[in-house]
């Protein structure tokens, strides 16, 4: 039967349905994953999957462009409202000793990836990308483990927060060289990218972060707080989320994340005096489109391909916890630290992959530089890490290792 309704009508009511199925779904399978006392993150993405177009025996949403828009609108505030926590001055200060873990860890952690994802048949671009998302640690399941196991004062916990900023700039920054990479690669006949494609990448992430927190943070702040003394939340609010779009939108012009642009924009909010009130007013929207992203993340996962995937996807979290676990208490230990805060950095930060890693694969599905099967083994490795991530640490918390050295 032929429907009297006009096309962009039509378009609305699909948009309404499609945002209520979603909402719907959600606050049931939350309230499940609440009582059984579970990370949200595994509620948004299993609300996801009973949703999606993959399974069976029919989707219960009507656009497949609905949940790309949705995703694309969550990465970008989850991201600015993350970079409102970290102003210039407290990336400064979280310590050589963060930098050299984060950056030890990660990039050994990369590498071993890589090179894993290789030897399991992966392309190029899929291991690129699977190795990078394997080596971010997640922030949100961390810290709330932390704060519930009562840990947040620990040295260990302390040492885990440092590392997890420098881990979070160092995924932006490899996200946005890594999807110009690949963009750059798909032209490419023999599948591989140059050491001169892989300069220029590197040339235009440095300058695009160089230069927006030089020159924006000359001017971004005052601007926020004048728009701040007019006690006008709603102006502050279109104020704020102008400047996060449009750096998002920068950002996409030169082929980078939008992820780096929206990061960079809450990094020069929270420059400003009126960062808190701003933290403030987005947080609703953070919570809304954070989990409109997570819920998007399952339902573009298919899930036909999940018993195909889980053995590789078993073997990477293997590999990087174990991986993680060694560099960080290794380097730890060097540095003087006893083995208890050691092993319990280690393991803390070994466990769980998340929000960025989900945000890595979503950005290289969307820029068409990675395989389909890639999607839903991250989200294997999400569930399953944050599953077990609350055991680990607590687990870690009883460690009762005889002391050696310390260190401040």
């Amino acid at each position: 039967m032929q429907s009297n309704v006009p096309g962009d009508s039509l378009s609305s009511v699909f948009l309404v349905q499609d945002f209520a199925v979603v909402m719907i779904v959600a606050a049931v399978i939350l309230a499940v994953t609440h009582k059984l006392k579970q990370p949200m993150i595994i509620g948004y993405i299993i609300a996801g999957m009973i949703i999606g177009p993959h399974t069976p025996p029919f989707s219960l949403i009507q656009s497949i462009d609905t949940l790309n828009a949705f995703s694309e609108l969550g990465i970008i505030m989850f991201l600015f409202v993350i970079g409102t926590d970290f102003p210039i001055a407290k990336l400064r200060s979280v310590g050589r000793i963060s930098i050299v873990i984060a950056l030890s860890e990660t990039i050994g952690t990369m590498i071993i990836s890589y090179y894993v994802a290789q030897a399991l048949q992966f392309s190029f671009r899929d291991s690129l990308f699977l190795a990078l998302g394997m080596s971010i640690s997640s922030t949100i399941v961390i810290v709330r483990i932390l704060e519930e196991l009562n840990m947040i004062r620990d040295k260990s916990a302390t040492l885990m927060l440092g590392v997890l900023i420098v881990e979070d700039i160092i995924a932006i920054t490899a996200l946005g060289i890594f999807q110009s990479i690949a963009i750059e690669g798909l032209n490419d006949s023999n599948q591989t990218a140059s050491l001169i494609q892989i300069g220029i990448s590197v040339a235009i992430v440095t300058a695009f972060i160089g230069i927006t927190l030089t020159v924006g943070s000359r001017f971004i702040p005052n601007i926020i707080d004048k728009v701040g003394k007019t006690n006008d939340y709603a102006l502050l609010l279109i104020s704020i989320l102008g400047l996060a779009f449009g750096l998002s939108f920068l950002a996409s012009s030169l082929e980078l994340s939008v992820a780096t642009g929206a990061f960079l924009a809450g990094v020069l909010v929270a420059e400003s005096k009126s960062a808190a009130i701003a933290r403030v007013v987005t947080v609703p929207l953070r919570d809304v489109f954070a989990a409109l992203f997570f819920i998007s993340i399952g339902a573009l996962m298919d899930i036909s391909q999940i018993p195909f995937l889980i053995l590789p996807a078993l073997i990477l979290i293997v590999t990087t916890f174990a991986s993680k676990l060694v560099i960080i208490s290794v380097v730890l230990l060097k540095a003087g630290y006893d083995r208890n805060t050691a092993l319990r950095t280690g393991l803390g930060l070994s466990s769980a992959r998340a929000e960025m890693s989900l945000v890595v694969a979503k950005t290289g599905q969307q820029s068409g530089a990675i395989s389909t099967s890639i999607f839903p083994i991250i989200g294997i490795v999400t569930i399953i890490t944050t599953f077990i991530t609350p055991y680990v640490m607590r687990f870690a918390k009883d460690l009762k290792l005889s002391s050696t050295a310390t260190s401040d």
